[in-house]
């Protein structure tokens, strides 16, 4: 495989900061004040910007930013056929705050063909170069199977899938049609986004949202589980696909806490990935035993700086963080990366561009002080 295929020992998650011009362009849009050409000119002006960035940063991977969503996951779900854009009457509850109410609705069957994304990282592809991988983010099969069933929207998507190993066949399906699209359109990396592993780490906040108390954790893990692993069926071997664990991030704020613990022995050691990025920027991560679990073909990128607060890290503090995750996972096996994007919805987190630029140089001179890269 190629020196330049994922995880990378400086990385990243993958959204960056919406410039103030993108946010008013979007709205402007959402208004009818300008037209839809209109507003790709501005997203890609901007996301070329972008990409200069983060090439003169030094970083391996470059990616879009997620310069072209509202949403980290749901803009993506709504590229599917058979799928609409809905607003739910609430958002989810983070910690102290509401996020924007925006969710889905089945309008017929699932399929992935002509998905919009193949022609979003298309125009990254166009940037690569001999040190850089253009990576393509998108939600995890499981997300997407739990935002089907957020609140109420299981009526609908009972009144279409009636049967439940139906929608899950249709799916992994459709997920694997866009990794084909995307790995014919020249695509070498793909990073599955899961919230869906991070709210099972925190018994009360997943409980509290079911309305449905027969639902168990290990149930919808296990389903989790295997939808994720069916749509990886029969990736092609040069193709690096790797995901990323979180607990909310919006605003910077967070919606669940807790360790590792109850998800490992299936996440860490049966997805079928070949790194987890992991968030450990903060005690509602827990501690590093988890790893542990982790099989002994994949690696682990550490998500030891946080995107939520401009204060930067003791560069010596996070490299003894790194030596304690030694115990665990050899050091050879282990990337080091800010927790999560820095905005992973459009509102984006409460700092800076010149903080986000910063945090950054920060990940890469310690992964060059620890690994030599």
């Amino acid at each position: 495989m190629s020196k330049y295929l994922a995880p990378f020992h400086f990385d990243i998650v993958g959204s960056f900061l919406r410039p103030a011009e993108l946010k008013e362009a979007r709205e402007a849009f959402t208004k009818g004040t300008i037209t839809r050409d209109e507003l790709t000119a501005v997203e890609d002006r901007l996301i070329t910007e972008l990409i200069q960035k983060q090439k003169a940063a030094g970083l391996p991977v470059i990616t879009d930013g997620e310069f072209r969503r509202a949403y980290w996951h749901l803009d993506f779900m709504w590229g599917f056929n058979g799928v609409k854009e809905i607003e739910l009457e609430h958002g989810y509850k983070f910690h102290g705050q509401e996020t924007a109410p925006g969710s889905l609705a089945l309008t017929g069957k699932i399929t992935g063909t002509n998905h919009p994304f193949v022609e979003h990282f298309k125009f990254v592809k166009q940037f690569e170069d001999e040190n850089t991988t253009a990576r393509q983010t998108i939600p995890a099969p499981s997300q997407f199977l739990a935002e089907l069933f957020r609140e109420d929207n299981g009526i609908t998507t009972r009144s279409f899938y009636p049967d439940l190993e139906e929608l899950i066949q249709d799916i992994a399906v459709a997920y694997r049609q866009v990794i084909k699209d995307l790995y014919d359109a020249g695509c070498r990396n793909i990073q599955f986004d899961d919230c869906t592993w991070g709210m099972c780490c925190d018994h009360a906040y997943w409980t509290g949202r079911q309305k449905d108390k027969s639902v168990t954790i290990e149930g919808e893990t296990a389903k989790y589980l295997r939808l994720n692993n069916l749509a990886l069926e029969g990736r092609p071997h040069d193709l690096a696909f790797t995901t990323h664990v979180c607990r909310g991030n919006y605003n910077s704020t967070w919606a669940a806490s807790g360790g590792y613990e109850p998800v490992a022995p299936i996440l860490f050691a049966k997805e079928n990935v070949d790194a987890y990025y992991l968030e450990f920027d903060d005690n509602r991560s827990g501690g590093f035993e988890p790893l542990r679990e982790v099989s002994p073909n994949k690696k682990v990128v550490l998500g030891l700086i946080t995107s939520k607060r401009p204060e930067l890290e003791d560069k010596e503090v996070i490299k003894e963080r790194i030596k304690e995750a030694t115990k665990y996972i050899p050091l050879e096996r282990l990337c080091l990366s800010p927790q999560c994007g820095f905005a992973s919805c459009e509102i984006g987190n409460q700092l800076t561009e010149e903080d986000q630029w910063a945090k950054l140089a920060l990940v890469k001179e310690i992964a060059h002080e620890v690994w030599g890269d």
